[in-house]
């Protein structure tokens, strides 16, 4: 469970010297922040699955918006970020800055048990001072001692003006249970503009590619491989899914078709995958497990917008503009909520990590 010593009220600060975070919350701060965690964790245990030790894991990817950059960010933020973290074994992250000081915040919150790898950042205008991030249960998941990223080379990109992807994909290997795989971690070129389109279908022509010469010389750690992350694909971008569909990679039934981001329009962030007979999901009633979850459900809502009203018009640069309710609904929904979590949400699966059952029953046959 995430670390809750901040959330104390001050008089318990005589009786033991906590190391603190946040050691300048109120008191009022910290009711808020204590009756919003409640309210989260109970949003967080109706829509996902316990976790269980043995026989699934949960896999989520989320770009955190500006993770590390972003100034303003409240301290009761980061809870709220761990604690959605905290629901699930292993997640990838997108959109780590150059900085490390919110990755540090986070797990300081979540405890000794969690671990993280991440990437160095790409470097250049185009890649946005950004790092790839895993962070997991070290109680349920093991690094495989894969880790790396997908560069391309020049008999790859000989016959194309790209010859890296902007920001370089991650490969990073993982154990749980008896499952071992490769995850991809991708954050491909945004906008929907012809041009936009035309580079990012580019992209990820050059990064199957990659993968496709990489099965050849089976030079994969792993025949089970998982491409995942903020794929900036847009709804109608389904000559770029098609790629995908091609090289034997599949979306979950539980994921395909649902908006990942916050404006609920389009659906950016996805999952592929390409694995071996014996990597199941966990099902109910025939369908995958899996979903987005939407945390503005339950902290930063449309009725809690009053008790942030100081707050954004101080963070504000032009605060002029908050003048009566509406414009503080407005900037609230469109811009502060967003830098507060992120404009996208979470999206997540089940997977089956016990395949005691298969074992068994496959070599029983061997016996007929």
């Amino acid at each position: 469970m995430p670390w809750y010593n901040d959330l104390r009220p001050k008089i318990n600060h005589a009786l033991k010297d906590y190391s603190l975070v946040f050691p300048n919350l109120t008191n009022q701060d910290r009711k808020r922040i204590i009756s919003n965690l409640i309210n989260l964790r109970k949003g967080l245990t109706e829509e996902i699955p316990i976790k269980s030790m043995d026989d699934t894991l949960l896999l989520a990817t989320w770009n955190i918006k500006e993770f590390g950059h972003l100034l303003n960010r409240l301290p009761e933020s980061y809870f709220y970020i761990a604690e959605i973290i905290n629901r699930f074994d292993l997640i990838a992250i997108q959109e780590i800055k150059g900085t490390l000081k919110g990755l540090n915040i986070i797990l300081r919150i979540l405890g000794k048990h969690w671990g993280y790898i991440i990437t160095d950042i790409t470097e250049g205008t185009a890649g946005n001072s950004e790092r790839f991030g895993y962070i997991y249960d070290k109680r349920k998941v093991e690094p495989s001692g894969l880790s790396g990223e997908i560069v391309l080379w020049d008999d790859l990109t000989a016959n194309s003006d790209l010859k890296q992807l902007v920001r370089t994909p991650a490969i990073t290997g993982f154990k749980s249970g008896w499952k071992s795989f490769a995850i991809i971690n991708i954050h491909l070129h945004p906008g929907n503009k012809d041009a936009d389109k035309k580079y990012r279908k580019k992209e990820v022509e050059l990064l199957l590619n990659a993968i496709k010469e990489k099965y050849k010389k089976n030079h994969f750690w792993n025949e089970n491989l998982i491409i995942l992350g903020d794929t900036n694909l847009y709804s109608d971008n389904n000559d770029i899914v098609e790629l995908f569909t091609r090289m034997k990679f599949k979306e979950s039934g539980s994921l395909t078709g649902k908006f990942t981001n916050v404006s609920n329009t389009e659906i950016y962030d996805r999952m592929f995958f390409r694995t071996n007979r014996y990597f199941e999901m966990k099902k109910e009633n025939n369908a995958e497990i899996g979903n987005i979850f939407n945390a503005f459900n339950y902290v930063f809502s449309e009725e809690s917008i009053k008790d942030y009203y100081i707050i954004m018009k101080n963070q504000k640069g032009d605060s002029s503009t908050l003048t009566n309710d509406a414009e503080y609904k407005s900037y609230f929904n469109t811009y502060w909520k967003r830098g507060q979590l992120s404009d996208h949400n979470p999206v997540w699966v089940e997977i089956v990590i016990d395949s005691s059952d298969m074992f068994l029953k496959n070599k029983l046959k061997k016996f007929k």
